[in-house]
């Protein structure tokens, strides 16, 4: 399967590079976008590796998600393609997932470890 990138995940992914470039280093900030890219990977042999995301089981989209450092990296997928709708802080508080519910729009291209757009 492939791995794509809504808009939504990707500007997440956008503000949290941001915010750790600004407040913490750009070191630091490439370290947490590469570590979240490359654990998508994972996804590609094995799709249903992560946990269901029962605060959005009332979508009927079958999200899922899994864990790399304090973020949630919540998915779907759909005929026989990945698609990553979400990067979500697990410190915040919960009810913020529901932020994106009403618009997922996807991008046509993959994304890889490579996306150049991610670093600023």
């Amino acid at each position: 399967m492939t791995v794509f990138w809504t808009k939504f995940a990707l500007d997440e992914l956008h503000h949290i590079y941001d915010y750790y470039k600004v407040n913490v280093s750009v070191l630091i900030a490439n370290n947490i976008k590469e570590s979240i890219l490359l654990s998508t990977h994972q996804l590609e042999s094995q799709p249903l590796s992560g946990t269901p995301e029962l605060l959005l089981q009332h979508l009927n989209q079958g999200h899922r998600y899994i864990i790399r450092g304090n973020y949630k990296i919540i998915y779907k997928i759909q005929s026989k393609r990945i698609y990553i709708t979400d990067v979500f802080d697990t410190r915040q508080n919960p009810t913020k997932i529901y932020r994106n519910t009403e618009q997922d729009v996807t991008l046509n291209e993959p994304v890889n470890t490579k996306y150049k757009n991610a670093k600023k």
